[in-house]
């Protein structure tokens, strides 16, 4: 009677490993790079709705169905029609045409600011951070800033100046600035402490060669996502402004104006008042959502686990 011989190990069956980590048939390919995409819906949400508000603006001079500054008595506070898309005004203007020009103003204030306050926190949060008898004084005029509200020191700067888009931007920036200082600061105090700092003054590498090679690619992140909440803020603190009389010229077609021209005959004409508050409100929710979006993307606990 024969014996059946036990199998071996090595000649048992080896799976095929190349095979079970293969993704199933109808799992769609995703590349690499696009998907991190998938785990941050945030970031793209606020991207796209930015991008669809910023083109709607850009595209002002060329979708505009009327002139925004053209008056016509016999149309005041119409309902929004196939002429008038949304309606028009106390005045007979087009509030569709309006509404598409002042995003203009507010895509440009809000873009103005964020790259000013960045800038400037960027150079005096540098040298509070590295320049230690500076410290104490730079941040010490960071503090009295600070202690004023921000829509009241613009307030103030305001009454002081001429009314004009430059003069809004100069008076939303300078609040903003402490801000990104105090984030700069505390980065920099941090990495004057790394070990590739200390090493780079052992060797003798200039203070301002440090700061741009091995100091500043360190902050960028941070100040992306900073650089947003900025712009979101600027954009309300215009519409704010001008709501309140002392932002850009009365004539000049924004959001802020609109709503204030609009405030009186909200019973009669709410269209007036409904269109440029809605395209405010989506503005600074895609600055924030996008906010919100490049700091979970970029926040390095997090990119080790995608």
């Amino acid at each position: 009677m024969s014996t059946a011989l036990p199998m071996r190990q090595a000649d048992a069956p080896v799976p095929n490993s190349t095979a079970a980590l293969a993704p199933a048939d109808d799992a769609p390919f995703v590349p690499p790079r696009f998907r991190w995409l998938r785990k941050h819906p945030t970031l793209i949400i606020g991207a796209l709705l930015l991008i669809a508000v910023a083109v709607l603006s850009l595209a002002a001079p060329w979708i505009a169905t009327h002139d925004p500054q053209d008056i016509d008595p016999l149309a005041r506070m119409q309902p929004p029609s196939a002429e008038h898309w949304f309606g028009t005004d106390a005045l007979g203007r087009d509030v569709f045409s309006r509404a598409v020009w002042g995003g203009r103003v507010s895509m440009i204030v809000g873009a103005s600011v964020a790259v000013l306050a960045t800038f400037f926190g960027i150079v005096l949060g540098l040298v509070s951070g590295f320049v230690r008898w500076a410290d104490g004084p730079i941040m010490r005029v960071m503090d009295g800033v600070m202690a004023i509200p921000g829509i009241l020191l613009a307030i103030a700067l305001m009454a002081v100046t001429r009314a004009s888009l430059t003069t809004v931007i100069i008076a939303i920036t300078v609040p903003e600035i402490p801000r990104v200082v105090r984030l700069v600061r505390s980065l920099a105090l941090t990495l004057r402490e790394q070990l590739f700092v200390e090493a780079a003054h052992a060797v003798g590498t200039r203070l301002p060669t440090i700061l741009l090679r091995h100091v500043l690619p360190n902050i960028v992140a941070p100040l992306i996502v900073q650089s947003t909440f900025v712009a979101a803020a600027a954009v309300l603190t215009e519409a704010a402004l001008s709501f309140l009389g002392v932002g850009v010229p009365a004539q000049t077609p924004s959001w802020g104006n609109m709503m204030a021209e609009g405030r009186n005959f909200v019973t009669v004409a709410f269209h007036i008042i409904l269109y440029p508050g809605l395209l405010l409100a989506a503005t600074v929710l895609a600055i924030n959502l996008l906010g919100d979006g490049l700091r979970d993307a970029l926040d390095p606990r997090l990119a080790r686990q995608l």
